[in-house]
């Protein structure tokens, strides 16, 4: 059991604001799409990886916060409100 778990039972808080940023792209952009994205910029995740980080299941570090951020057109602070 993870000791850093949300009171929401999430493992991040930015996953929601995620999955909401990224069906509300134009075009709309798929979990695939979203990492491809994310490996252009360098940072290694697929599919699944975006799906858990979207669901609460998966931590997300700051590299790929700064990242999510920058591939969704908005600031860290608007993924972590």
């Amino acid at each position: 059991m993870y000791k850093n778990k949300a009171t929401n039972g999430r493992n991040n808080i930015s996953g929601l604001a995620i999955a909401k940023l990224r069906k509300n792209m134009v075009p709309k952009t798929s979990q695939r799409a979203l990492a491809d994205k994310m490996q252009l910029e360098g940072i290694a995740l697929d599919k699944n990886a975006i799906q858990r980080i979207e669901s609460g299941q998966r931590f997300v570090t700051d590299i790929e916060l700064k990242t999510f951020a920058k591939v969704l057109g908005v600031s860290c602070d608007t993924l972590l409100s």
